[in-house]
């Protein structure tokens, strides 16, 4: 069998948090179940799914600890799997990057992010892969928990399948030809064609969307 991977999506459990921006990383999770038609199925400290992709093997852990201790899923799925640090991915939102951009990294610190934070903690490292999928920060002073624990806009719910797509094929990329290449792919933004690419009917993206 093939390499397998811990991917995890941070966010909070329950129905009121499940349209937040904070739980942008159970989104990204869920779409990639439900476009490999796996379910998640609840264990120890989370829900779990697999999916596969050219022999490699992806456990896909949405923690059920809530997002401050998230480290304590990740360690008990890390030591449960006996895997080494490189093959641990975590997504994230993050309120530093403009809603869209995403932000590959092989390793790195919290940038403030609480479950990033228990994660480095927990696992007493910083070792590990993430991916930080930003989520703006069209706050107020003072209204930074409101907007993080707030629903999405339909115009942002509109382009999370893309952003989805993006992070999953960049996840997939790190198993097939590297990190640093999968890297150059997923912090690229997608160009937008010219009108007149389009046959005059206004931009559309000029990024093809990935097999999830």
């Amino acid at each position: 069998m093939g390499a397998t991977y811990l991917v995890v999506g941070l966010g909070n459990i329950g129905a009121e948090y499940a349209g937040t921006r904070h739980n942008m990383g159970f989104m990204i999770l869920d779409a990639w179940a439900q476009a490999s038609n796996v379910l998640f199925k609840t264990d120890r400290y989370g829900d779990v799914a697999e999916v596969s992709f050219k022999g490699r093997w992806f456990v896909l852990l949405k923690p059920s600890t809530y997002m401050n201790l998230s480290g304590k899923a990740v360690r008990y799925w890390m030591q449960t799997l006996n895997l080494p640090m490189e093959n641990l991915i975590v997504i994230s939102d993050d309120l530093n990057l403009p809603f869209g951009t995403l932000r590959m990294r092989a390793n790195g610190s919290s940038g403030g992010h609480n479950g990033l934070e228990n994660i480095a903690e927990c696992l007493e490292s910083e070792q590990w892969a993430r991916i930080r999928v930003g989520i703006g920060n069209e706050f107020t002073r003072g209204g930074q928990i409101d907007y993080v624990l707030g629903d999405l806009s339909q115009e942002e719910k509109e382009q999370v399948p893309a952003l989805a797509s993006r992070v999953i094929q960049g996840i997939k990329d790190v198993s097939t030809i590297g990190m640093q290449r999968a890297m150059n792919t997923v912090n690229t933004r997608p160009k937008l064609k010219k009108p007149e690419e389009n046959g005059g009917n206004g931009p559309k993206s000029g990024l093809e969307t990935p097999e999830m």
